[in-house]
């Protein structure tokens, strides 16, 4: 990429009022492909796919023939590069586009495209400046169908993409859970007239109907009526600051009051501009907009609830130049619909709802890559995110300039599923708080993570002492994710509802951003290779103790493995100033019983029963935790009869086991231990990923293999474990199985909302209801 100051020589300068360097914008170029573009009246969207090389912390087992292996480590470790997929969507003003234009021309290298897919009104004014900018011919795609496929990818992919807008709340969005199946749904697309499409799979839909008075009309009239020539933008911005009761004859104006009988209240219009007709006096123009905005959002949203009733759906979205995002546009929809509806419908907005036209696009021309057949992720290092659209809630805005807005989406190397166990897969909500609501809740997790922030700096240059960089790169990481934590402090709402898991997640993401792919490898690797040396002794003494005594002393033991968490600051700092903290002193720190959460009792007298057919065990942290402290009840389900599948994540998270560590425990484990080679031999006992490369859990979005495996074993008991998996989420989430929600809490403020202690205990046990 060519430096800010040479870009500022050029002759094809960015406009100055661009804050970011184009270079932050415009990335991964050199690796572009597939471009699509997407035109309107006055923003251009622009989709790319790329590759992006970053570095990846492999672990391989050492070959231990003929040696003392407990002399010698486990694995080893080493960081490799890998190249992953990922696609970039940016939006600017059309002000840009040829500046845009050039600098892209300039910094493509390696392109093999010869083609770019266009869609949007636009699309034939530019086709000319585009063919002669980048060399590209330009394929025109159809607009609706473009919409229409981009939908469909932002619903499937961004688990909180639609929202309900709220006027006046703090904050103004309420997000909701993606449905498992996003058919079928009506989308209202509101451009300069209405188009509104009943779609029921990938590839059929159909528009239903539509109207010639939308967002063309407010403007055109609203240009007539103020006697003005504004930009679509500054007319919103006008009908914001109006008072449409100075314009529109209420129901008050003709009967005194409400109309009780017919359930009309008195506020409610009942002639849009009817006092204009018997007022003899001068209306404002920000009345005028006012009143003139209501009528066709008020008539958009009447027609969308008849056909959405005809058709009998109860999802309608709402998209198109006519939204953008703004509060009044948006309220006036809601409003209309929620008053024809009774409170049936739902007015769904949509995070992405711009970049819709430009994603659809770009899929029709990357149907070699079959890009539908994977997952995708939103990449919170490189998105914008939503911004406030109530200035007065959130004063202080995103320093960077407003004139470009980013979004860039991660290919996952599988594609992500229910958990076929879930009770109500479209009622589940993983996360126990969200943050965006619990403005107390948020201010202090949002000061624990810049509180920790300086341990993970050091903790990720710890991770690399031999690259001489890795100093100067944890800084831009730090630099990044406070600039992050900032936007969500004064946007909660930015990536969707906030929670610790989309905090922690950020995280991760930025430090991947940076190269540093698992900065807590060296001390898991340790930790594994501490851990085993006790594993004889711990399985000799769990088989010296009664039925009673040893199914408690299991238990324990797993709550005091799950002690050893380095994401908990109360643990880290101990296991930083006392290495000699262990198994046994962290069984003294647990909470006696009862505890905070006790259900212990319950399970026992199941247990006394006949043997679970299989048992989905999600597994939390490395070292004790995983060796000395789940491998032991593993090995008494195994003894029971229970098939055992233990679930561990695809990537680093903190100081998680992955699934390659997990991989080589468990062999190891397997040669010192004959009933784990047992269960392996016999595959009784098997290893998957789960997907998630996070410390916390999503149950909506598991590898697709994991839950073929859960089918076909007849899963009855599913295990989660840790305070990221039970607690931070999935503490109320309904199964249609046993379940089992083990964690020690680690954290005095979590503790307290709880009503306990630091170290108290959750023992979760749940069987479905009946």
């Amino acid at each position: 990429m060519a430096a800010s100051g040479q870009m500022e020589r050029s002759s094809h300068s960015m406009d100055k009022s661009i804050i970011l360097p184009p270079d932050e914008i415009f990335r991964n170029l050199e690796n572009a492909k597939r471009f699509a573009i997407d035109i309107g009246g006055s923003l251009t969207k622009l989709a790319y796919y790329s590759t992006v090389q970053h570095k990846v912390a492999k672990v391989r087992s050492f070959d231990h023939t003929g040696k003392e292996a407990v002399d010698e480590p486990l694995y080893e470790i080493s960081v490799q590069e890998e190249v992953t997929a990922r696609l970039h969507f940016i939006k600017f003003e059309n002000a840009y586009i040829e500046t845009c234009l050039d600098f892209i021309k300039d910094h493509l290298v390696n392109t093999e495209t010869k083609v770019i897919k266009a869609t949007g009104g636009g699309a034939y004014k530019f086709k000319d400046l585009i063919e002669k900018k980048l060399r590209l011919k330009v394929d025109k795609e159809d607009e609706m169908s473009c919409l229409i496929k981009g939908c469909n990818f932002v619903l499937k992919n961004i688990p909180h993409e639609a929202f309900v807008y709220v006027k006046h709340a703090d904050p103004e969005f309420r997000f909701q859970t993606t449905q498992p199946d996003i058919f079928p749904y009506l989308l209202v697309n509101i451009g300069s007239g209405v188009s509104i499409v009943k779609v029921e799979s990938e590839d059929k839909f159909e528009r239903i109907g539509g109207s010639s008075i939308g967002g063309g009309t407010f403007w055109g009239l609203g240009a007539l009526l103020t006697n003005t020539k504004v930009k679509f933008d500054e007319l919103l911005q006008l009908a914001s600051r109006g008072q449409h009761a100075s314009v529109d004859m209420l129901v008050k104006d003709i009967y005194g009051g409400g109309y009780s009988c017919l359930g009309l209240t008195g506020d409610l219009i009942a002639s849009s501009f009817g006092k204009s007709a018997t007022e003899d006096r001068e209306f404002s123009k920000a009345d005028m907009a006012k009143s003139l905005l209501h009528m066709i959002s008020n008539d958009i949203g009447q027609l969308a609830c008849l056909y959405a009733k005809l058709h009998n759906l109860s999802r309608v979205y709402f998209g198109g130049f006519f939204i953008r995002g703004h509060p009044v546009t948006m309220h006036t929809i809601t409003y209309s619909i929620n008053f024809f509806t009774k409170g049936e419908v739902q007015a769904l907005f949509l995070r992405h709802e711009g970049y819709l036209g430009a994603i659809g696009a770009f899929l029709k021309g990357a149907e070699e890559d079959n890009p539908n057949q994977y997952s995708w992720g939103e990449n919170y290092a490189g998105s914008s995110g939503l911004m406030s659209v109530s200035p007065e809630l959130y004063p202080m805005q995103r320093t960077r300039s407003g004139t470009f807005d980013m979004l860039e989406m991660d290919r996952l190397d599988r594609q992500l599923v229910n958990l076929p166990l879930l009770l109500d897969a479209s009622s589940y909500i993983p996360d126990t708080v969200d943050l965006t609501e619990d403005a107390m809740a948020r201010e202090y997790w949002l000061s624990c993570f810049e509180e920790a922030l300086d341990g993970v700096v050091s903790r990720a240059v710890a991770s690399q002492p031999d690259l001489t960089d890795a100093k100067e790169r944890a800084e831009k990481f730090s630099q990044k994710y406070q600039h992050k934590l900032k936007t969500l402090r004064q946007q909660p709402f930015a990536y969707g509802s906030l929670t610790v898991r989309s905090l922690l997640d950020t995280r991760e993401h930025c430090l991947n951003e940076f190269n540093f792919p698992d900065p807590y490898s060296k001390i898991k690797q340790m930790e594994n290779d501490w851990a085993l040396k006790f594993f004889h002794k711990v399985v000799k003494s769990l088989e010296s103790l009664n039925w009673d005594e040893r199914q408690f002393s299991l238990v324990k033991g797993l709550l005091a493995g799950n002690v050893f968490d380095w994401g908990a600051k109360a643990v880290s700092d101990i296991l930083v100033t006392d290495p000699d903290f262990g198994f046994e002193e962290a069984k003294r720190q647990l909470q006696e019983r009862p505890w905070l959460i006790d259900t212990y009792n319950k399970w026992i007298e199941r247990l006394k029963g006949p043997p679970h057919k299989c048992a989905l065990f999600f597994v939390d942290n490395s070292g004790i935790d995983i060796i000395l402290g789940v491998f032991p009840l593993v090995r008494e389900l195994l003894c029971r009869g229970t098939e055992v599948i233990l679930a561990s994540n695809s990537g680093p998270a903190l100081n998680d086991v992955t699934y390659s560590e997990l991989q080589i425990l468990t062999e190891r484990i397997a040669a010192m231990d004959s009933v784990i080679q047992s269960g392996v031999q016999k595959e009784q006992l098997i290893l998957v990923q789960s997907g998630s490369s996070s410390p916390c859990l999503d149950l909506s979005r598991l590898d697709k293999g994991l839950a073929t495996v859960v089918r076909e074993r007849h899963t009855d008991l599913v295990i989660i474990e840790g305070m990221g998996r039970a607690i931070h989420t999935n503490f109320y989430a309904a199964l249609s199985c046993e379940s089992l929600k083990l964690a020690v809490i680690k954290n005095s403020w979590l503790a307290d909302r709880f009503g306990g202690k630091i170290f108290s205990v959750v023992f979760k046990y749940e069987q479905p209801s009946k």
